[in-house]
């Protein structure tokens, strides 16, 4: 069943990256971040009330308090990165780099959660690796541009990271705790953290100029992200961080798709053959 929940939470990742796209075009990306982290707290306890799991937070460990904190913390993070890589650069570039994660997470998974790595395994990342350096290339003219245009690479390689320790803290996190119980709880800790960063920088006043068209890609952003990380926990809760992750990271085929016919973005030879790639790596890590 866990298998079924990474496809899901895949699904919805990538139609999260593609309204997200759209809502933020005239926003500002980390107003953009905190608005639709509203979206995603309410979704979420909504859940926990209706699968009644809410009377569980008075059973949650310390260790579990603590693992879950920093897992919304890196969410926070990887997030702000990731809307203000987008914001810079292009959809089809920005989303390899940041679904490099994959391979950090397997790193960490076999380091700090000891899980197991088989010759399979161990072929089918380097195919997800491989794959993903393939995907990332340069726009032509791109040395020309200004400096801030050129920073979407530095933003989404910090996503990458931040998105691979969630992951793995995540895991630890939720693992005697309902997953959506789990999931509520680090959004809170995320929508804290997106609130403070708007206020640093001062950009609460740009609310009022938002566009009604982006506010409504803005709320169905979070609510797929909402449903992405329902899913993505409830996986990860029972499968291992090694596969789900990767799982979870084949949203990219639905981004990228939507990129191609929506937005229009060119894909390259070499990164279609970088996408299969990616792909045909994950399918391997399902072979037992």
């Amino acid at each position: 069943m866990w298998i079924l929940f990474a496809f899901l939470s895949a699904l919805f990742a990538g139609l999260t990256a593609i309204l997200a796209k759209c809502g933020i075009k005239n926003t500002d990306s980390n107003v953009a971040t905190a608005l639709r982290t509203i979206v995603v707290l309410i979704f979420s306890w909504i859940m926990v009330f209706l699968v009644n799991s809410q009377g569980g937070i008075g059973n949650i460990a310390v260790k579990s308090w603590v693992f879950l904190i920093l897992s919304g913390v890196s969410t926070g993070a990887s997030w702000l990165c990731y809307f203000k890589a987008l914001q810079l650069g292009d959809i089809n570039k920005v989303t390899p780099i940041d679904k490099s994660s994959t391979v950090l997470t397997f790193c960490f998974a076999f380091l700090f959660l000891h899980e197991s790595v088989t010759v399979i395994k161990a072929i089918a990342y380097i195919l997800i690796a491989i794959g993903t350096y393939l995907m990332i290339e340069k726009k032509q003219g791109e040395k020309n541009k200004k400096t801030e245009k050129q920073a979407w690479i530095l933003y989404a390689f910090g996503s990458a990271i931040f998105a691979s320790l969630t992951s793995i803290l995540g895991k630890v996190g939720i693992e005697h705790v309902d997953s959506n119980l789990g999931t509520a709880i680090r959004t809170v800790v995320v929508l804290i953290m997106a609130w403070i960063v708007v206020f640093i920088t001062k950009k609460q006043n740009t609310i009022k100029y938002i566009e009604r068209k982006s506010w409504l890609f803005l709320i169905l952003s979070g609510l797929a992200t909402g449903g992405s990380w329902l899913c993505f926990y409830r996986a990860l809760q029972t499968g291992p961080a090694s596969v789900v992750v990767p799982i979870d990271k084949l949203s990219i085929v639905v981004t990228i798709a939507f990129s191609c016919f929506v937005f229009k973005e060119k894909l390259s030879k070499k990164a279609f053959i970088g996408l299969a790639s990616i792909v045909l790596g994950t399918f391997l890590l399902l072979i037992k």
